[in-house]
C-alpha cells in the first residue's frame, strides 16, 4: 500500500507558527470525519520557510486532496 504526502507550503516570518496552526486543523479534521490511518507534522526548512503536511492512504488522495486543497503531494517514502 502506497501512502502520500499531502504538503501545504508556508514562507515569511511566522512560516513556523502558521505551520503548527494548519497542522493542528489537520489532526481536527481528520479526526472529525474518521480518516483512516493517518499522521500529520510540521517541517522548519528555514527561518523564513517551514511546511504542514498530511500523510494519508492512496486510495483517500483524491478525496482529501479536494477536501483539504494541499499545495502540492508526493509518494511517502519513510526513512
Amino acid at each position: 500500500m502506497r501512502r502520500i504526502k499531502l504538503i501545504w507550503d508556508f514562507r515569511g516570518p511566522e512560516a513556523k507558527h502558521i505551520a503548527q496552526h494548519h497542522d493542528t486543523h489537520l489532526k481536527e479534521y481528520a479526526k472529525v470525519n474518521k480518516v483512516e490511518d493517518w499522521f500529520t507534522g510540521v517541517t522548519e526548512i528555514s527561518s523564513m520557510y517551514s511546511i504542514a503536511y498530511m500523510v494519508i492512504k492512496e486510495e483517500n488522495m483524491e478525496e482529501l486532496r479536494e477536501a483539504l486543497r494541499p499545495h502540492r503531494g508526493q509518494v511517502y517514502l519513510p526513512i
